[in-house]
């Protein structure tokens, strides 16, 4: 059980970088997943996202410390514990960020970050079955694709942004970000097109590269200062002479591994009990997340995604075209539509995301919400809060402390409140209004700025998108430097959105997996 490389997380980062790395016969891969294999129906069936909240085995299921600005609430933050991480329980929506996100990133983190560099990779890793001009790709092994089919609602979602002067925009990863749409998806056929999917699955049959499930890493070994192994719980799996350990775990299991290994903050792990391989203070901090707000209604009508005996006949509809197509409603990713526009007309970029469902949301799904409903989701794209992951435990079994302090600086309530006040005025524009009964959340008693920022503190919750704990960057303080490369050691990387300097004006899936490609080029001497 030796290999050149033994890469942690079998995520959208760990399953590209275990299909590049073993592209080279002569080059021995191991990928290792603390979760299961893929197999459960409804990860692939993308309506089964409804489901897969309830399915506690797919998911670390993390909890926060309470948060102080939010009502001291422990906020529920479900990560993947499966082959294709997170990709496998997410909402599927493909979205790249901002150009000027990589802008920073290219002053934080050199020119191989940049967006001319960065789009390249985009599109060479895609293959867009919908839309074919110079800003997509065709034949690459992730396959995009428009929903095969959206609900009513979310289409009058669109025009009610119209009314309101957002213009309607078909497609948030081309010219411009701005407007209100539906979503492109990582879906092929109508089924999810998840990590393991598009870079897993095509290479199973390498004979040098070997992948283990419901294996979890306790910690790296180190022979001097150079990573030689990496501890199971029952054995040890090595790296050969000039090797190395690439840590793909995500935001909070990189940092925490990474810690537990000896790599952190030097007081911190002496307060564990834990011995200070590389003193590392950035290991765990920068963590910044989207932070989200919804608007609900109860509808007049029936055309919603509904949890009523009536909606039953249309669920054996969408199952038998499921089931015999891949087409119908069960091809839903949810969230199927959205969009990007400005708290106010100072910004010189979009600040804001929508992303709308036509259901009732309550608690991330894992609580049953009955009848016809609408839930319109806004979040803060460039929140300047800041927070932390930090052991709890030296017990590698035990989960980390997540603190990622929402709304602790003072610019970022005023956004989300700006934010739920833009989201309000599309749901009362005519284009929805006419399917709405009565508005149930915030509610028709919420009307002054206080009472919505009290709103705001009770209700807040993630959209999914922890980075930045391992940040890479120039500068020696940095976690690593821009090849992912942690300083201060050797054979040792970290490669997923922890890596991220800043945080990406949309979602985190697409932005992980270019990581991971960039990364794997670098190390094949192909950038």
């Amino acid at each position: 059980m030796s290999f050149h490389y033994v890469i942690v997380g079998a995520g959208s980062a760990g399953c590209l970088l275990a299909n590049r790395l073993s592209s080279d016969p002569a080059i021995r891969v191991c990928l290792i997943e603390a979760g299961p294999p893929d197999r459960n129906p409804m990860i692939h069936m993308p309506f089964g996202l409804a489901a897969l909240a309830h399915m506690r085995w797919l998911s670390w299921g993390y909890e926060t410390d309470p948060e102080p600005q939010l009502r001291n609430r422990r906020l529920w933050w479900p990560r993947g514990r499966v082959l294709g991480g997170s990709s496998s329980i997410n909402a599927m929506i493909y979205m790249r960020g901002h150009p000027q996100d990589y802008h920073d990133w290219a002053r934080a983190a050199g020119p191989d970050w940049d967006w001319p560099q960065v789009r390249s990779i985009f599109k060479s890793l895609e293959d867009n079955r919908s839309i074919k001009d110079d800003h997509h790709g065709q034949g690459g092994p992730l396959t995009v694709s428009d929903l095969t089919q959206a609900n009513p609602l979310s289409r009058a979602f669109v025009e009610a942004g119209h009314q309101l002067n957002h213009p309607e925009n078909p497609d948030f990863n081309g010219a411009v970000q701005d407007g209100i749409g539906l979503f492109q998806v990582t879906q092929r056929d109508g089924r999810r097109w998840n990590a393991a999917s598009a870079f897993l699955a095509p290479v199973r049959h390498r004979p040098n590269l070997t992948v283990l499930t419901k294996e979890q890493v306790l910690r790296v070994i180190f022979q001097g200062r150079r990573a030689k192994a990496v501890q199971l719980r029952d054995r040890t799996i090595e790296v050969l002479d000039g090797g190395e350990v690439i840590l793909s775990g995500g935001a909070i299991n990189s940092p925490q591994l990474l810690m537990l290994s000896g790599i952190g903050p030097g007081a911190h792990l002496r307060h564990m009990g834990l011995p200070v391989l590389q003193d590392a203070p950035e290991v765990g901090a920068n963590l910044a997340d989207h932070l989200d707000i919804t608007v609900q209604a109860a509808l007049a009508d029936r055309t919603a995604i509904g949890i009523a005996p009536s909606f039953l006949p249309r669920a054996v509809r969408a199952a038998w075209a499921y089931l015999r197509r891949g087409q119908g409603e069960f091809t839903s990713n949810v969230a199927e539509a959205g969009g990007f526009v400005r708290s106010d007309s100072s910004r010189d970029r979009p600040n804001l995301q929508f992303h709308f469902i036509p259901a009732f949301l309550h608690d991330h799904g894992r609580s049953l919400s009955w009848g016809y409903g609408l839930t319109l989701h806004v979040c803060d794209l460039m929140p300047k809060s800041r927070g932390s992951i930090s052991l709890a435990s030296p017990d590698p079994m035990a989960a980390a402390r997540i603190s990622p302090n929402y709304l602790s600086h003072p610019d970022d309530l005023p956004v989300l409140l700006d934010g739920l006040k833009i989201a309000r005025a599309i749901t009362r524009a005519p284009a929805l209004a006419r399917h709405i009964a009565r508005e149930t959340l915030p509610g028709p008693a919420v009307t002054t700025d206080a009472q919505l920022e009290a709103d705001i503190r009770a209700r807040a919750e993630t959209i999914y998108h922890p980075v930045g704990t391992c940040r890479m960057g120039l500068d020696p303080a940095s976690v690593t430097d821009p090849q992912g490369r942690v300083r201060g050691v050797e054979g040792l990387r970290v490669v997923d959105a922890s890596l991220m300097p800043q945080l990406v004006a949309g979602n985190t899936n697409a932005p992980t997996m270019m990581i991971a490609e960039n990364i794997a080029r670098m190390m094949l001497g192909r950038a």
